[in-house]
């Protein structure tokens, strides 16, 4: 069980490297994760089922290690060129899990995911249920978050505006069951503890110039310096009566600001959730993975 836990650590590991290299989008493996799994839930499917969309949302992007800074960080439209550049991650994420011994646990979430019932996405063009279930969760979930996050050249939508999106193109990009379970949850309010968070309970912090994009690892210290991943303005953690709030320190370090890393502690917590489920008496994470 001890080697099958550090197999999955490598996945987590590699997926927030990835993550940490573009400056919009802290949390975003996080959330798609979350949301995926909220939705997977909803649909009363096995846990171990459950357990493995989970996994693929927090998976889906590994293929953007492909693409350069210039595209990934680029703030406006992309060109025709530059799109198609983006439209290769899926396949290069498949090639990066070719020799992964858990590959198969995440495969569909990462090449799948951008896959579209009307059989106009990529790589592959598949269509309707040909497409693999987790990938059509995924791609429904992915495209929220990327609606409601906030980007320094324009704010997140609002919750009820997204979810008008998704209604309006479900069959055509969004898998037209799925997505309007998802919607129900979103109306019901079973997302809010995900949107806005790069973490559980902790809120993505506001940068004055670029919005709400600095993800603050939860096991920060109080007085710690933080940078804001655009601008790479510096600044001082406050953590008083269970409240985060950040202070700016005039500093400005680009370095830090972008160094790709990987948060250890909180890919900790998600393997140790299977601790957690173990002490109600249910299978955890790596039970239910690998038996």
């Amino acid at each position: 069980m001890q080697a099958s836990r550090e197999l999955l650590k490598t996945l987590y590991t590699m997926a927030m490297l990835v993550e940490a290299r573009d400056a919009y989008t802290g949390g975003h493996l996080w959330r798609v994760s979350r949301y995926s799994h909220l939705l997977a839930a909803d649909l009363q499917l096995p846990q171990d089922e459950v357990e493995k969309i989970a996994l693929g949302g927090f998976l889906h992007d590994l293929g953007k290690v492909g693409v350069p800074d210039a595209v990934l960080n680029k703030p406006g439209k992309l060109s025709d060129e530059e799109y198609e550049v983006i439209k290769t991650h899926p396949q290069v994420g498949a090639d990066l899990l070719k020799d992964h011994p858990l590959a198969e646990l995440v495969l569909d979430a990462v090449l799948c995911h951008h896959e579209t019932p009307d059989g106009k996405g990529y790589p592959n063009r598949l269509a309707g249920k040909a497409i693999p279930l987790v990938a059509r969760i995924v791609g429904i979930t992915d495209a929220f978050d990327a609606m409601t996050s906030t980007r320094p050249y324009r704010e997140g939508m609002p919750t009820e505006r997204a979810l008008a999106i998704l209604r309006d193109n479900l069959g055509r990009q969004f898998d037209a069951e799925l997505g309007e379970r998802f919607i129900q949850l979103g109306e019901a309010g079973q997302l809010d503890h995900v949107l806005g968070h790069s973490e559980p309970g902790v809120p993505m912090q506001r940068c004055p110039g670029c919005g709400p994009i600095i993800a603050v690892p939860s096991h920060a210290p109080d007085g710690e310096e933080i940078f804001c991943p655009h601008c790479a303005g510096g600044y001082r953690i406050s953590r008083r009566d269970n409240a985060l709030a950040l202070s700016p320190t005039g500093g400005n370090d680009p370095v830090r600001a972008r160094r790709p890393r990987a948060d250890n502690e909180l890919i900790d917590r998600l393997l140790a959730d299977s601790g957690r489920l173990r002490a109600r008496g249910k299978p955890g994470l790596l039970e239910l993975l690998f038996g």
